[in-house]
């Protein structure tokens, strides 16, 4: 017996697919109805967590953040059915993850975090990363469990909170990045190109395949051999600055952060020192 506390669109549709491998699933939401709908496809919902985890052995959530996945598993405890496993995808902090792996192993259970890279579609179909870092022992035992779930199940060693930090991580990468690609076009609107020339220009250059090897160029110590100068860098940016102005999010801030390491004197190095460490 399986249960799952949390029917967003995440948790939904990975009940949805635990449904369709014929799984027997108890399901639980803070809005009734959206697990009551699951009725129709063969789950039991019920309205509060421990009636939900009554005689489980897997309890699997997808919640808000810290707060709400420590409220949710409180009220669930009187329930619980003695060393139920706690398998938590909701993406919270690193600090978070790695207390309840410990505190609730002090009361006779097992938490693991499997934060992921997953929408909607890949919890229906089993596609996309799910992350998982801590007891290796422990995690031999459920690769079962959570490979089913997702394409890729990715290992980051024996760290309690360590997949909570990676899943931060990613995410901080996604969100500069979207603002990034809107500033990106609303240049091209400025400059009149359009969008079927910017999907094609992406479809061909894909910068994304570079990701790695910007990692390892960041990370350096020494940006006095340039590939692209700063200098030149920043003149590029001045020119997005000219055809946008005033309409472009991200690329000022970028502008000013360029412009302190050129007053530090390192206009002559690889543009990439902005994003090295020694950043203040």
């Amino acid at each position: 017996m399986k249960a799952f506390l949390g029917m967003g669109l995440l948790g939904s549709n990975f009940v949805t697919a635990m449904l369709r491998r014929n799984e027997e699933v108890q399901v639980w939401n803070r809005t009734f109805s959206k697990a009551a709908h699951l009725a129709a496809s063969g789950a039991k919902p019920f309205e509060n967590p421990a009636d939900a985890v009554r005689n489980a052995d897997i309890i699997h959530l997808t919640l808000k953040d810290d707060d709400s996945v420590n409220e949710v598993l409180d009220q669930a405890l009187p329930a619980l059915k003695p060393g139920a496993i706690i398998i938590d995808h909701t993406t919270t902090s690193v600090a978070g993850a790695t207390e309840r792996t410990w505190s609730w192993k002090k009361k006779g259970f097992i938490y693991q975090h499997a934060p992921v890279f997953m929408g909607p579609a890949n919890a229906l179909d089993g596609s996309g990363f799910m992350l998982v870092s801590g007891d290796q022992t422990l995690l031999e035992n459920l690769e079962k469990e959570l490979s089913v779930m997702t394409g890729k199940l990715i290992n980051f060693g024996s760290e309690p909170g360590r997949a909570a930090a990676m899943k931060l991580i990613g995410n901080c990468f996604l969100v500069g990045f979207t603002v990034a690609l809107g500033d990106a076009l609303t240049l091209a609107k400025s400059l009149d190109a359009p969008l079927s020339d910017v999907d094609n220009l992406f479809s061909e250059w894909n910068p994304a395949r570079s990701l790695t090897a910007r990692i390892n160029r960041i990370s350096q110590d020494d940006f006095s051999q340039p590939s692209w100068e700063l200098n030149m860098a920043r003149k590029d940016t001045w020119l997005f600055l000219q055809a946008a102005g005033n309409h472009l999010e991200i690329i000022p801030t970028i502008a000013s952060l360029m412009d302190r390491w050129i007053t530090k004197g390192f206009g002559n190095h690889d543009w990439t020192v902005i994003a090295s460490s020694e950043r203040k």
